[in-house]
């Protein structure tokens, strides 16, 4: 299946990619275009656009991205996933609904991935997938551990 989003990827736009190929769709492929062209494309293409304004798998209200796609692919009986969904929002967003304290460390990676010098999109969201998979872990031991809001909260 194809997935379209708007370019010049941070946070949210790495997130959902790995959500995706980990939990959705393990042959998923990405495309990144223009902000102005995502709709358009993701119609030529028979594409799912996320991230985006105006559509299902975008931010709703406070809510990220990554948030809408854990609902709609009922993914939040994991309670790991929703602990990492609320890190993701806690760096994506201006921290306001869940007050994640790691999120500002998510957003300070994800800036930093930017200036590696990766040749596009989809080179940097494998290149930082590690990320997620180490914040995974640490949602699934925060879990283990009876903390559902993660070890710092």
């Amino acid at each position: 299946m194809k997935w379209i989003t708007r370019e010049h990827v941070k946070v949210d736009r790495v997130a959902c990619p790995w959500l995706i190929r980990n939990f959705i769709d393990k042959n998923a492929e990405f495309i990144f275009v223009p902000a102005d062209q995502v709709m358009a494309e993701a119609e030529r293409l028979g594409a799912t656009p996320f991230d985006v304004p105006n559509v299902e798998l975008g931010h709703h209200g406070n809510e990220c991205s990554f948030e809408a796609i854990l609902k709609k692919y009922y993914l939040t009986e994991d309670p790991a996933l929703v602990l990492l969904g609320k890190i993701v929002n806690g760096a994506d967003t201006d921290n306001s609904l869940w007050s994640q304290p790691e999120g500002a460390g998510l957003k300070a990676v994800a800036e930093g991935f930017r200036h590696l010098g990766y040749k596009d999109d989809n080179e940097l969201n494998r290149a930082e997938w590690i990320v997620y998979d180490a914040l995974y872990g640490y949602c699934i031991h925060s879990i283990t551990q009876g903390k559902a809001d993660g070890l710092f909260k």
